[in-house]
């Protein structure tokens, strides 16, 4: 029973140990974070982007700027 507790036991740390080493890939995630280029966006519809400041054409509020301080 004692050989049985130790071989599970063994069998877990060298489980643990060798998935430390590996990092967990993500679909779809890439090292590069795609910027965006246009300075001003929509608060309500975020698709709605420019780089020069104006109104949204779906809501029709003021487009405010990006914060690029990140």
């Amino acid at each position: 029973m004692k050989k049985i507790a130790t071989l599970i036991a063994l069998a877990g740390l060298m489980g643990a140990i060798s998935s430390c080493d590996h990092p967990v890939k993500q679909a779809g995630m890439s090292k590069e974070v795609k910027k965006n280029k246009s300075k001003y966006f929509c608060p309500m519809n975020t698709d709605i982007t420019s780089d020069k400041p104006g109104i949204c054409s779906k809501c029709g509020m003021e487009l405010v700027e990006r914060d690029t301080t990140k």
